[in-house]
């Protein structure tokens, strides 16, 4: 009998009984002994080990949803992703890091694909209100259309497209309110932002459906002229605060208490510059001189 664990952590060779660190998982593979057996030596894992990690896997799907989340939710990078895993006592090289963004990239992909999933969920629920949006990731590319259903969260249709006229969104539209009607699901709403040509595709394949402008949309337009003097504000404000790094030239040397909280300060200051917020309900620049006013404060006490 052999044991294997899962969540970062190794693999004993042999013995009968493996505790682990508190918080670890441990899976024991039984294989038979007896050499005139015809399975000797074959490993027999248990039935509930998929629910914990992926076949071959040294990291358990733990791991990875922590490593998808960082990624799409947060928008880390590798390195950051590798630090505050380390942070978490789980011990992962970078590599390994791109390697299990890879393996979330491909789980999300087949959860989005599984149609008979969809189409029984769908089918409970009874009726869907659709959102329609496109994705463009750099100007003169292709436009990802996608259609989802608000209610289930799940992605219907995704469709890149050259153009986006009326009638390759009617086109869009229309294929998905085929597969709803084949599935005898109602569309009772449609919401989008106020782009015109989605607005008339609309009117023309759900007519008497309810069409609704996207409140995050609405919100985004009204504060853009505050988004823009907040931006302008920011810039203003970090001339007012450049020359870190020769004060942190100056102090290579030095090792007092005094060039340690001096150190800190510069930090605080870069932290301070690096940490945008999220327009429209996150005002960067507002943000920045609050940290800014915190650490004035904080160095005329000390002084």
């Amino acid at each position: 009998m052999r044991s294997a664990a899962v969540g970062g952590l190794p693999r004993p060779s042999h013995g009968d009984e493996v505790r682990w660190p508190r918080g670890a998982l441990t899976i024991v593979v039984r294989r038979c002994m007896q050499p005139e057996c015809p399975r000797y030596h074959v490993a027999y894992r248990p039935e509930e080990e998929g629910r914990w990690a992926l076949p071959h896997g040294e990291f358990g799907l733990e791991v990875i949803a922590l490593i998808g989340s960082f990624r799409f939710r947060e928008h880390r990078s590798v390195p950051e992703m590798h630090r505050a895993l380390l942070a978490r006592g789980v011990s992962i090289t970078e590599r390994s890091v791109t390697n299990l963004m890879q393996r979330y990239e491909e789980l999300v992909a087949l959860r989005v694909t599984d149609h008979e999933r969809i189409k029984a969920r769908l089918q409970k629920q009874g009726r869907v209100i659709l959102a329609i949006d496109g994705l463009q990731p750099d100007v003169g590319h292709e436009v990802l259309w996608v259609v989802r259903d608000c209610l289930s969260e799940e992605i219907l249709l995704a469709r890149p497209r050259l153009r986006s006229s009326q009638g390759d969104l009617t086109t869009l539209l229309t294929e998905v309110k085929e597969q709803l009607k084949q599935l005898e699901v109602a569309v009772t709403g449609v919401i989008s932002d106020g782009q015109e040509t989605i607005g008339s595709a609309v009117a023309f394949v759900f007519p008497k459906v309810p069409h609704q402008l996207c409140q995050f949309h609405y919100l985004k337009d009204a504060v853009d002229p505050l988004y823009e003097a907040d931006r302008h504000a920011k810039t203003q404000l970090k001339t007012h605060v450049r020359g870190v790094r020769p004060l942190e030239r100056a102090l290579e040397e030095r090792s007092d208490p005094e060039a340690e909280a001096i150190r800190g300060y510069c930090l605080a200051v870069r932290s301070a510059l690096t940490d945008d917020g999220r327009p429209p309900l996150e005002a960067s620049g507002l943000k920045l001189y609050e940290r800014i006013s915190a650490l004035v404060t904080s160095l005329t006490r000390v002084s």
